[in-house]
């Protein structure tokens, strides 16, 4: 079973045990606890689309030989180089005839990721792999490519200098050297996060703790020690994905709320992290229980979508008195075009409590992390 497969049986699975729990508990809302229309989020075929289109204006230029020199110096210097910043600073007519085209394909991304035009610059080329490094030479003409939206396509389509397309294995690397036009995900995930906190704030579930009301002396957290989420071959052409975590409780006021928790670090699969990073701010919530739920942009997220999305659910759930699992709240709130290419989900965990320390196993199996109690001390 492929890895998008397995996380869509995973993500029912937890949905059903979430809606059956909460069923029994006669807590959360009929709205609240099935899913229903949300505002529709940009569908990944939209931003891939800009993205293919970028690629193979890139790919035409190149057959200018100054600005092809530009870009491979660029390629060979950095992990992943501006396109816009790149052709500004360009020599040749070429180069420079890219930046209207890469300007309104910037502004489409920031618009369709639900972000403020003010965001500048989201586009990135790379080299495709590592390897391709002793192939760029000066007498090569790389293919350019979009970065594939789902994990598990087998085959990529590549432009030439003559914007003819080109197929490529997704699984096997290619001899020839090959660009691949792809979203700066950890600028486009703080901006994400930045909306996501603005929307939660406005509607009243983000509220900070009043400083009058914190502990003496600190604040009790729980923070991750280690994380590792599952180890999944991913395509060659595949950038980083980001993650971020939503932690959602009850707050003072008795109003679900959610904190946005970014986890730049998780890069790979299969690889054990050990951040100490503060998870929970136990301050902010009435009950001693929270959730978090997982999730990655990989270039698709359209975070004004999922602000309203999750504000209009949690809304709906009120506080009766003891707390409740709102991570099916959370799940059923995620845009329904998120799940046609590759999710956006990683993994939930359930009544995550103050005392809790020790290894605690993802509900979707596609990851653990340990965690401990820590007080944070006031100076």
């Amino acid at each position: 079973m492929s890895k998008k497969q397995l996380r869509r049986t995973a993500l029912v699975a937890v949905l059903l045990t979430a809606v059956t729990t909460a069923t029994a508990q006669g807590a959360v809302s009929a709205s609240a606890a099935a899913p229903t229309a949300q505002p529709s989020a940009a569908a990944p075929s939209t931003i891939r689309g800009i993205e293919d289109d970028a690629a193979r204006s890139l790919a035409v230029s190149l057959a200018d030989a100054g600005w092809r020199s530009q870009v491979r110096s660029a390629a060979l210097s950095s992990a992943q180089v501006d396109v816009q910043a790149l052709a500004a600073r360009a020599t040749t007519r070429s180069g420079k005839a890219l930046i209207p085209a890469v300007r309104e394909a910037d502004r489409r991304i920031a618009a369709a990721k639900g972000l403020a035009a003010s965001t500048g610059s989201l586009l990135r080329v790379r080299l495709g792999d590592a390897s391709m490094r002793e192939d760029l030479t000066g007498e090569a003409v790389p293919l350019v490519a979009a970065a594939p939206a789902d994990d598990d396509a087998e085959t990529i389509t590549a432009y030439d200098s003559h914007g003819r397309a080109h197929t490529l294995d997704a699984r096997e690397v290619p001899q020839r050297p090959v660009y691949v036009v792809d979203i700066d995900v950890s600028k486009a995930l703080a901006a994400g996060l930045g909306v996501l906190r603005a929307e939660f704030a406005k509607h009243g579930v983000a509220a900070p703790r009043p400083q009058a009301q914190l502990a003496a002396g600190g604040w009790w957290s729980t923070r991750v020690t280690s994380v590792e989420l599952a180890d999944d071959e991913e395509p060659w052409v595949k950038g980083d994905a980001e993650v971020y975590t939503l932690v959602t409780g009850f707050g003072l006021d008795g109003k679900a709320r959610v904190d946005t928790v970014d986890m730049p670090y998780l890069n790979n699969d299969g690889v054990v992290y050990y951040p100490n990073q503060i998870l929970v701010n136990w301050s902010n919530y009435k009950y001693n229980l929270a959730d978090a739920v997982m999730m990655e942009d990989d270039g698709d997220t359209n975070y004004q979508a999922l602000a309203q999305a999750l504000t209009t659910a949690l809304l709906t759930i009120t506080d009766q008195g003891a707390y409740i699992p709102l991570v099916n709240a959370i799940l059923a709130a995620i845009p329904t075009s998120w799940w046609t290419d590759d999710p956006d989900y990683v993994d939930s965990w359930y009544t995550l409590a103050r005392s809790d320390s020790g290894r605690r196993n993802g509900a979707a199996g596609n990851g653990w992390m340990t965690v401990e109690p820590y007080f944070v001390e006031q100076f």
